[in-house]
């Protein structure tokens, strides 16, 4: 029997059953990593050797009666995780010689959950792009279409799990980084709530790893079913045990429904800043057609719903305003003239990515009350609605673009063309209030490229988009469907 594309929750079951062994699981994906990845380039950092190790391991302790969640099951870690021995880089070539003596916060629970990882998988430079390619590791082709892009920052890691390299991944997520690779692969992620999973060990290379509280930035569980992203979401989440961890104690509210009819969601397929791809549409349309089927109460339009225009300007504010901080003096200095130059009556998304890369302190915290106010106003939202169900990006997975400027590229939208960071709007309606959002896969496009939707659900609770996503997989398939 072939185990590779067997979700994480089957192959429990099997190893508890002895049908199969962690070494075998491992033996097998190791050889169609071997096999397969010559050509899409996931798994940047092979672990093959420990992996085999901590296989055999695995099998010794179920021998002795132990079960863990994840005990014995190949998983992948995205490269910008600290694993103890192994390169951390974010594909900067500054940080090539950077080897952690430790292993992140998320690291050390999958594997005390028993996980065997398998390797790291591949990422932009700096985590800073919708592709996943660098000068050290080369580029992560789509496993759907190897001229196209597998997203960015968490490319390696979907494309991964597109190709049968472990059941499971973990990864990060500040602008769409787990959500729109899920999306161009067709499989799941989740965007856990801010807050909620501890991201220590998963900052920029460093000697020491500190429990930074990252502002819009999030870790969380990438999968090939959304039973499997609870699955491992309940290992990844809580406090750090340096901080928060030290008093305070996770406990997740159930989600607010188990059956499919009780859910009242709000459809969205438009945004005031960007048009909505054809294929993308459809999509979203095609989850809303299996709800209104299952009998949930849909909706497509709402006065509770926050502005989205002032949504997509704060989370660019928001998003850019962190992003130069460790800029040098000079390079600070010219953004400061360039943004002098601009209208007072330009209030494009890129004209408000300029501002924020210069601003004060004062203008952050005006920026930051703002979004208190969008928060209060998604509560309000979600005392009628339980789920947001909407894009992820405008368009299927885009094809290869490596110009150096990102400021300068553009994406195309039916045959039209559009700033190439505008398409982050999407992904930042989630991010800038700090929501959980789970992606699913909803179908192909014409051309036979996955597309995806994310469902957005109230603060911390993660619980109701994840069930509504099981819900969905029921009803119109997910990444089995797609095969």
């Amino acid at each position: 029997m072939e185990w590779s594309f067997q979700t994480a929750e089957e192959l429990a079951a099997a190893l508890r059953a002895g049908e199969v062994t962690s070494v075998e699981l491992t033996d097998e994906a190791i050889a169609r990593i071997e096999r397969d990845d010559k050509v899409i380039n996931a798994i940047c950092v092979p672990d093959f050797d420990r992996a085999r190790t901590a296989a055999r391991g695995a099998d010794q302790a179920r021998a002795r009666g132990e079960d863990r969640p994840l005990l014995g099951i190949p998983v992948t870690v995205k490269e910008s995780y600290n694993v103890a021995g192994l390169p951390t880089t974010w594909g900067m070539p500054q940080h090539r010689d950077f080897v952690p003596a430790e292993d992140a916060v998320q690291v050390s629970r999958i594997k005390a959950a028993g996980a065997v990882v398998l390797g790291k998988t591949n990422v932009p430079l700096g985590l800073q792009d919708i592709q996943s390619f660098n000068e050290i590791y080369g580029t992560t082709n789509n496993p759907w279409d190897h001229g196209r892009t597998s997203g960015g920052s968490s490319g390696g890691s979907a494309a991964a799990l597109a190709c049968g390299f472990g059941a499971l991944s973990i990864g990060s997520d500040i602008g769409g980084s787990l959500r729109t690779p899920a999306h161009f692969c067709g499989v799941y992620a989740h965007k856990p709530t801010l807050g909620l999973a501890a991201n220590r060990g998963m900052d920029l290379p460093s000697a020491s790893a500190l429990p930074v509280d990252l502002d819009l930035a999030v870790v969380g569980p990438m999968a090939r079913t959304a039973r499997d992203l609870t699955l491992l979401l309940d290992v990844m989440a809580g406090p750090d045990p340096l901080t928060l961890g030290v008093a305070h104690h996770l406990r997740l509210p159930p989600a607010r429904h188990e059956r499919l009819r009780d859910y009242r969601v709000l459809i969205l397929d438009e945004h005031p800043l960007i048009p909505t791809g054809s294929a993308v549409r459809a999509g979203v349309n095609r989850v809303a057609d299996a709800l209104v089927d299952g009998g949930a109460h849909v909706e497509r339009h709402s006065p509770l719903l926050p502005d989205l225009a002032e949504a997509a300007t704060l989370y660019n504010q928001l998003l850019f305003s962190g992003s130069v901080a460790r800029f040098p003096v000079d390079a600070y200095d010219q953004l400061r003239t360039r943004a002098a130059g601009l209208s007072a009556d330009d209030r494009s998304l890129d004209a408000a990515r300029l501002r924020a890369m210069v601003f004060s302190h004062r203008d952050w915290l005006e920026a930051n009350h703002r979004r208190e106010l969008h928060r209060h106003g998604w509560r309000q939202l979600f005392a009628e609605f339980d789920v947001v169900v909407c894009p992820i990006t405008p368009t299927p997975a885009f094809l290869h673009d490596h110009s150096p400027n990102p400021l300068e590229r553009r994406i195309g939208i039916d045959g039209v063309e559009y700033p190439y960071l505008d398409q982050l709007v999407w992904a930042g309606l989630a991010t800038m209030p700090g929501l959980p959002a789970t992606a699913i896969p909803a179908g192909r496009a014409s051309d036979g490229l996955p597309v995806g939707a994310q469902l957005i659900g109230p603060m911390f609770e993660d619980r109701t988009p994840l069930r509504l996503a099981e819900l969905l997989e029921q009803k119109i398939g997910g990444f089995q469907a797609l095969k």
